[in-house]
């Protein structure tokens, strides 16, 4: 198929890269022409895993990237809108959707054939029935469902695995208001045979995407509210409580040859300093702040977010554990991404973190695999200098942090005593084995 995509973030440039993997002509749109071109030479503009060989395998032949929307409508059947929807504190930001539904519909006035346009960004149910598909009526003159369609194909993929999600994924769901547009999706995702699939309507589409993020966003609150009552009971470690809860049939069930697997969802239930990223914050708000629009108040996922907001503070209290003033206190802060494998600081608890030790006037620095140059745009160089190695970060400090689970870490041990066995371990995301250190303190413990 001759496919569009509209956005190329995460979401737009790792779908518009897969589909071509998988044999599509696929026009990648974006209005940033340094991103156009830095793709078009198969270099990608964001950090994921199996991305730049893909894009080196298929730009210029099956995928390309340009700034022209109208003409990448034109020359496609089908248009897949990935474009941001960020919260505002109040409900998502629509304007970029609003925008390109436009800048759609007016291309679409020039088409003779029947063309779907899919929103692949995350929106609230009834955004796209509501929002996309009138503007595409009113712009191009059309009558949706007779002349172009509209649909909803929600995303579930994970940052940092993303293309591996994509390729290989758990679902399809397949949101269209017309037979049509649901035939073009399927011929889409023709090429992934045998996985399960839910067709149905974009409103209901919308809903499966928020309790999704929803879903996990509690099973992680959850989780640490069971670790802060630990910590406040004494004796009993998190840890152990949720290997204890991971040995139930519901998370660990028993494979065809008798053997236990573990459930994916498992992940989930760990105690930490508390989730980040571009979108179990955003969307677990922006659910929220639905509901209580639509009369029906969701105290459960309120509950979740304050949960969250509340984490990172308990990373500050087991330092003063340590310290009667963390002025002047020298510590590393290990992770700045919000999960390991990306870039990505979008919400990421490392900054309250490093706010908060800021304010207290701790002497910080840092040390990320991947996350070096997304951190400037935060926090300058003399607030927190960055180390160029573990080792780097790990000496002459008083205590340091880990926040983010990136497997390099597991080395720490061995260096820190090594380099600084005097330091203080805190262990933000319980990643490393207490018994491996000198002087440890972990969420849970």
């Amino acid at each position: 198929m001759k496919v569009s995509i509209i956005g190329a973030g995460y979401v737009g440039l790792v779908t518009g890269a897969c589909l071509a993997e998988r044999g599509h002509q696929v026009l990648c749109v974006d209005k940033d022409p340094q991103k156009v071109d830095k793709i078009n030479k198969g270099v990608s503009p964001i950090y994921e895993e199996g991305l730049d060989e893909i894009l080196k395998n298929n730009i210029n032949k099956t995928l390309v990237a340009t700034t022209d929307l109208h003409q990448a409508v034109l020359d496609s059947e089908i248009t897949l809108v990935a474009v941001g929807t960020p919260f505002d504190g109040k409900k998502i930001d629509l304007t970029q959707v609003k925008e390109v539904s436009a800048q759609i519909g007016n291309a679409l006035k020039k088409k003779g054939n029947y063309h779907a346009v899919i929103v692949k960004s995350t929106v609230v149910p009834g955004t796209t029935d509501g929002v996309v598909l009138p503007l595409l009526e009113e712009t191009s003159g059309k009558k949706a469902g007779l002349e172009f369609g509209v649909g909803m194909n929600p995303e579930f993929l994970t940052e940092g695995q993303a293309v591996a999600d994509f390729m290989n994924p758990d679902r399809i769901v397949l949101g269209a208001n017309d037979e049509k547009s649901m035939l073009l999706l399927e011929q889409l995702y023709a090429a992934f045979d045998g996985i399960p699939q839910l067709k149905t309507n974009s409103k209901t589409a919308e809903m499966i995407k928020y309790a999704s993020n929803a879903m996990l966003a509690t099973q992680i609150s959850f989780s640490n509210e069971i670790a802060n009552l630990c910590s406040a009971l004494g004796g009993v470690d998190v840890v152990d409580v949720m290997k204890g809860v991971h040995l139930s049939c519901y998370l660990r069930p028993t494979a065809m040859d008798g053997s236990r697997v573990q459930a994916p969802l498992s992940s989930f239930l760990e105690a930490g300093c508390g989730f980040g990223g571009s979108c179990l914050p955003k969307d677990v708000n922006a659910l929220i702040a639905h509901g209580v629009k639509a009369g029906s108040p969701m105290p459960l996922l309120s509950a979740v977010i304050k949960t969250n907001r509340n984490q990172p503070g308990e990373v500050i209290r087991l330092l003063e554990k340590h310290f009667a003033s963390l002025k002047d206190v020298r510590i590393a802060i290990l992770g700045l991404s919000f999960k390991p494998d990306t870039d990505d600081m979008r919400e990421s608890p490392a900054i309250p973190i490093i706010n908060e030790l800021l304010a207290r006037k701790a002497r910080l620095k840092a040390y990320d695999p991947v996350a070096s140059h997304e951190v400037r745009k935060i926090f300058p160089a003399h607030q927190l200098p960055l180390s160029e190695t573990l080792e780097e970060a790990l000496a002459d400090v008083d205590a340091v942090v880990l926040v983010t689970r990136w497997a390099q870490f597991d080395e720490v041990p061995e260096i820190l005593a090594r380099v600084n066995p005097r330091a203080i371990f805190v262990d933000g995301r319980r990643m490393l084995d207490k018994r491996r250190f000198a002087h440890y303190e972990g969420i849970g413990l």
